[in-house]
């Protein structure tokens, strides 16, 4: 079989979906604090590696195929890619791999400097192969949602192209669940310190993202207009949340901010992802703008409601995702002059789709993911200690820093990994306090540190 363009196109868009997740390494790494950065793009960097591996054993095989009660696929049927040995099959497994893989590293923001590295690693192959990949049979696979499933007759398949239900809304549900059972970081609403140390780490991980999230969102195009409309579209909706997130900190705040414009830009991505070969461009400009405000807004809640999502992964992408996938119900294109939204002449039909889909997927992801995280916080623990936290999950977890401050080796405003294993500091002292204090070994006295 020759290779054609069709499959040099999936090819090029996978490995573009597959740099968003270093891309998001860099979002999500600016964004937390100095002594958490490399902890942060670790949680990334073993998404790829742990998804790849279980994709190829029995992801791939659980989403798609032969199917339980329209729920999951069977892990054995293709155990391994057996039987899958045509170029386009493999090339549209290496493709999902990149979806599924990116999903997961989603996740990880919310629960920034005060999750054990370990843990991480044993959640991630178990929720991807319990939460996404059956919701990923559901919607794509040939499941409940799509046009033989069950809810797919009754109301009418439900439109996702891209991942709004899959991706963002799983998400997004996920790391709320598991932001609730670790619980919130030292200080949170009061330490400064938690504010992002990189900011323009964050715009060239945002940057990095809306530049393969053309990969993402057009990957499936299959004719040369909807690839257009999806290209236009994945750049009108972003560019619409990047200023109705601006407007919306000009307005409450005073002043517009970068790390604004950064976020502002990954609501319209996540937004127009479920919708991005289903609108027009006014269309996505619309959402786009509706998508900023509402996840501008929405990311303040966490302080209001005492939940620490710590990179705001439920405000950005639970709630955009939410709302580009319901808005299809309203704003969708007929195809051949059928169907469509509200807005279309189409009716409620495709609205009660959306929300079907968007309800379920909210659910299934609640359930699974909170029965996941509570046995592993309640066997191997979740949590750092809080020594580990006070001194940095980069240092405590990994031995390393980002950054170098001093001569001789881990300076700056970072602790030793030496007294965080006997508790001393190099002079004999013991390490200083939160509040800046330390005692002398000898004396016992307290004394402030430098």
């Amino acid at each position: 079989m020759e290779l054609t363009a069709g499959h040099v196109w999936l090819m090029v868009a996978a490995a573009l979906v597959l740099f968003m997740t270093p891309g998001l390494a860099f979002f999500y790494g600016g964004m937390t604090r100095a002594k958490a950065a490399l902890n942060m793009m670790m949680m990334s960097f073993i998404s790829i590696g742990m998804v790849g591996v279980v994709w190829v054993l029995w992801g791939a095989s659980m989403s798609s195929g032969e199917g339980f009660m329209e729920i999951v696929g069977n892990p054995f049927a293709t155990f391994g890619l057996e039987g899958i040995t045509t170029p386009d099959g493999l090339i549209k497994v290496g493709y999902a791999a990149t979806f599924a893989i990116i999903t997961v590293a989603l996740i990880s923001g919310a629960i920034a400097d005060r999750a054990k590295f370990g843990a991480w690693t044993v959640f991630v192959p178990v929720w991807v192969t319990l939460v996404y990949c059956p919701i990923a049979y559901m919607v794509w696979g040939g499941g409940l949602f799509g046009a033989e499933g069950a809810i797919g007759k009754a109301l009418g398949p439900a439109i996702d192209f891209a991942g709004g239900t899959v991706v963002h809304i799983n998400a997004g549900v996920a790391a709320l669940i598991l932001v609730l059972i670790i619980g919130n970081r030292r200080g949170f609403g009061k330490d400064p310190n938690h504010r992002p140390h990189n900011i323009p780490f964050v715009m060239l991980g945002a940057a990095i993202l809306w530049f393969g999230w053309f990969g993402f969102n057009g990957g499936a195009a299959t004719t040369a207009e909807q690839g257009g409309l999806i290209w236009i579209n994945t750049l009108a909706a972003p560019a619409a949340a990047m200023l109705g997130w601006l407007v919306t900190e000009r307005v409450r705040d005073g002043h517009p901010t970068s790390l604004g414009a950064a976020s502002g830009v990954v609501a319209g991505l996540v937004a127009i992802t479920p919708a991005c070969a289903n609108v027009s461009p006014v269309g996505a400009l619309g959402l786009g703008v509706v998508a900023g405000v509402a996840s501008a807004l929405a990311v303040g809640l966490k302080f209001r409601w005492g939940f620490d999502d710590s990179l705001d992964v439920v405000g950005v992408h639970l709630v955009s995702g939410i709302i580009g996938t319901v808005a299809l119900g309203f704003i969708a294109l007929p195809v051949e002059g059928v169907g469509g939204g509200l807005f279309y002449g189409g009716g409620p039909t495709q609205l009660w789709a959306q929300l079907a889909a968007a309800g379920i997927a909210i659910a299934y992801s609640a359930v699974l993911t909170t029965i996941i995280a509570l046995a592993i916080h309640k066997t191997m623990g979740f949590r750092v200690s809080q020594e580990q936290e006070v001194v940095g999950v980069d240092l405590s977890l990994h031995a390393e820093t980002a950054y170098e401050f001093g001569v001789g080796g881990h300076g700056g405003s970072f602790q030793p990994l030496h007294e965080l294993i006997t508790g001393k500091q190099g002079d004999g002292s013991a390490p200083a306090s939160e509040d800046g204090k330390k005692t002398d070994a000898a004396t016992g006295k307290e004394s402030v540190g430098a």
